[in-house]
Parts: structure tokens; sequence; C-alpha cells
């Protein structure tokens, strides 16, 4: 058996604490808990860890109240509305739980494992349905064996401005971790809004993943 793990990219998560915090600290978030219950007030509670000497000043829709510190990270508490629209919990909701959660300059990074890639191209699909600015980050597949299993792409699939698009992305480290660039970056690198570019490369990841899930299902 094999299954797949994917990072998708949540670039306006919305009303997310988290990814507020990744944005003003200028500082990746790189531990974030959740209760896997709300609370009586019907409430989620979210615990969250930063390095010790970010600053993480400014107003937030929530109360960020500190937890623990130590020289190394400080972690922080907050509670949100359990029924507001969290990415976290569209994902959830399909039956795929979370491996990890990140953010980073405002984006939400979600990490998680699927037996299909289907499933993966499904999640998008429901988080593009509340959020701007989604894309598939990382996606790799393990093996029980080291037998190789190719995956053959026409680049021509791709019109030139999704080449280009992808390779300036990729070159100026939008897909890296931590991130070399973030959209705004890219897009002002291309010469196009921040929107634009984060519909162009929505477009040419939906054709890659058409041609992957085909490969895969004549397997």
């Amino acid at each position: 058996m094999t299954d797949f793990r994917a990072t998708v990219v949540v670039d306006e998560p919305g009303d997310c604490p988290v990814a507020d915090v990744s944005a003003r600290a200028d500082e990746p978030v790189d531990s974030v808990s959740r209760s896997s219950q709300t609370t009586a007030d019907g409430t989620v509670v979210e615990e969250f860890g930063v390095s010790a000497d970010a600053s993480i000043e400014g107003e937030y829709d929530v109360e960020l109240t500190p937890v623990q510190s130590n020289d190394r990270e400080s972690i922080y508490r907050f509670e949100r509305d359990g029924t507001a629209d969290c990415a976290c919990e569209i994902i959830e909701r399909t039956g795929t739980p979370l491996s990890s959660v990140r953010a980073q300059n405002g984006s939400l990074l979600l990490s998680f494992r699927t037996l299909e890639l289907a499933e993966i191209a499904e999640i998008v699909d429901e988080l593009r349905a509340y959020f701007d600015g989604v894309i598939v980050e990382e996606l790799s597949q393990d093996h029980e064996d080291s037998s190789a299993d190719p995956v053959v792409v026409d680049r021509d699939e791709l019109t030139s401005r999704q080449r280009e698009i992808l390779e300036t992305a990729h070159e100026m480290g939008y897909f890296d971790y931590p991130k070399g660039a973030n959209a705004t970056d890219v897009a002002d690198e291309l010469g196009v809004a921040r929107s634009t570019f984060t519909e162009h490369l929505a477009a040419a990841q939906t054709k890659l993943m058409d041609a992957i899930l085909e490969d895969d299902r004549r397997q």
C-alpha cells in the first residue's frame, strides 16, 4: 500500500489568529495544537508557539494569553468560535486528519496524508470554495518498497504564461519552507496583480494534478 503526503498553502485564510501572528511578528509559527472538543461556550481552544524574541503586539480578533515562555519559545493560547469556517476544520471534515499546521507571512501551511490522489484534489476544491489563494505546495508518495513509480507530465499541457508563473515562483523560493518569497513578491516580479498570480498558479497546478491523477488511474 502507498500513501500520499501533501502540504496545502492557504494564502488568505480569513480571520485566522495564527496566520495573523505570523504576519505581524514576521516569524514562522511551527507548533499549533487545537482542542478536539468545543467548550461549553461553543469555542475551540488553540495554542501556538513562536520564538521567544518575536514581537506579536497588535490588535487581534481574539485575546492571546501567554501560557509558557523560555529562552527559546513562547506559547500563547486563545479561544475562537467553534462554528467559524476554519481551514483546518474544513480539511478534517472530509475525514482527513492534519499531521501539522504551520503559518508563515500570513499564510497557513496544512499538511496531511491520503490514500488516494483524488482525495487531495477534493480537499483543495473544498478549500477553494471558502478561500482565495489555495495551492498545493508539496506532494510526495510513500512506497512499501524501493521500486520506482515514475509519473510523466506533459509540460505542453501548460500555457507559456503558466510555465512562466511556475518557474518564477520556484526560482524565487515561493515553494520553499521557509518561503523565499510570498505571493505578493512573485506577483510584483511578474508585473501582475497578486490575484492574477494565484489564479494562474491554481490553474497550472490543477492541470498538473489532473495529469498525475490520470496516470495513477491507468496503473
